[in-house]
């Protein structure tokens, strides 16, 4: 590898001179040239745009994949510029190992079945939340990752080379200072009359000759001081021009935001929909789990227990059924209760519901204390306790 030794020297020494000229600005040894407060503003601005967008695109990565290892591996796939192998959702996974244990337990039996609707739920949500990732991922992370990637690397290239020609120009305005100085003092040296009898004679000659180079030397500073300013002034110019497109930048985020919203409030909204579904599927069978200890269990409820009613001398008597029409609500006693869920009535005996209607209930002797009575309006009749929420 062939080296330009007098390049790197030069090099060298620009970076010397530049680093002691930065070290009088701070000590306030040395001119500064400063920005109008206009710039300054949108530098400011465009450092907070960076920042939080920084901020944001890293905090939206782990929202989307929390795993650390699987973003690093995503991020390498990316950097070599190949498609990442497919992983499945954590929901899916789960749904997953749902079905596979209802075949061992036996589809037919309460927690097998159950197990196949809750899995095959799992799956679907799974399927929700691939899709808004992929949603996510391209209309809200990639326009950030540009940005940063792109807009930000390019501007934050002009503002270095602006703030080079900021140096430039000021070691042109320090030169020209010290030889203007340089000049006046030789011109005054030389103003003297010579006494050709002394010995200062020769004196005189080379202050005279002092005062001519000096006064080449301003002009040369000058010359090199008008190029330094034009070429600071057109590297501002570039500078600015990138700077105000910040604005465009927040107007894109802006759109990119929405569409993000949008695709997370769809997503969630799927998800409670499945959710609903699977609730009243399951619903069916709000005590299914009573089949593990012996007892039948209705798919529209549990059955009522034919208990004995105690008669005016406090004696227990064997009912066989309890006539809804024939039940009267007590003088106290009576609750408000919320309806959680919605429930069809299997029989006449019993009082369909609405999920989120007030209802009046209560209890009578001889009753289940799964079920209470129910009455909406006029109509009357058995309601699950499960499926109600009682308010004071």
């Amino acid at each position: 590898m062939d080296f330009n030794v007098r390049k790197m020297a030069s090099d060298a020494g620009v970076f010397f001179t530049r680093a002691v000229q930065f070290t009088e600005e701070k000590l306030g040894q040395a001119e500064k040239t400063e920005l109008d407060a206009y710039f300054e503003n949108l530098l400011s601005r465009a450092d907070c745009t960076k920042n939080w967008t920084e901020k944001i695109f890293r905090q939206t990565e782990v929202l989307l994949q929390p795993n650390p290892s699987a973003r690093i591996e995503e991020f390498l796939y990316e950097k070599l510029d190949r498609k990442a192998p497919s992983r499945l959702t954590n929901a899916e996974l789960l749904g997953h190992y749902m079905l596979d244990a209802a075949k061992d337990f036996g589809p037919g039996t309460p927690y097998g079945s159950t197990l196949i609707k809750v899995g095959d739920c799992e799956r679907r949500l799974g399927g929700a939340e691939r899709e808004f990732l992929q949603t996510s991922a391209i209309s809200f992370l990639t326009p950030l990752r540009n940005f940063l990637e792109g807009d930000w690397r390019t501007i934050s290239k002009e503002r270095r080379l602006l703030e080079n020609r900021r140096l430039d120009l000021d070691v042109c305005k320090a030169r020209l200072k010290k030889a203007k100085t340089a000049e006046a003092k030789a011109a005054c040296e030389g103003e003297a009359v010579p006494d050709f009898q002394d010995t200062r004679t020769r004196n005189y000659v080379l202050s005279a000759s002092a005062s001519a180079l000096w006064s080449e030397e301003v002009e040369k500073a000058e010359h090199d001081l008008r190029v330094a300013q034009t070429e600071f002034d057109r590297q501002a110019e570039v500078t600015r021009l990138l700077l105000e497109g910040i604005s465009s930048t927040h107007v894109n985020h802006l759109r990119c935001l929405h569409e993000f919203v949008e695709a997370q409030a769809a997503y969630y909204k799927q998800c409670h929909l499945h959710m609903l579904d699977l609730q009243k599927e399951l619903s069916r069978f709000p005590n299914a789990f009573a089949a593990n200890s012996g007892h039948p269990v209705s798919p529209a409820g549990p059955p009522l227990d034919a208990v004995g009613a105690l008669d005016a001398g406090g004696a227990a008597a064997e009912v066989d059924t309890l006539k809804i029409e024939e039940v009267q609500a007590p003088a106290t006693g009576t609750r408000k209760a919320k309806v959680l869920y919605d429930y069809d009535a299997a029989d006449t005996s019993e009082l369909s519901l609405l999920a989120d209607e007030l209802i009046t209930v209560y209890t009578v002797p001889g009753m289940d204390s799964d079920w209470l009575i129910g009455e909406r309006g006029n109509l009357k009749g058995k309601v699950p306790v499960t499926y109600l929420e009682l308010l004071s």
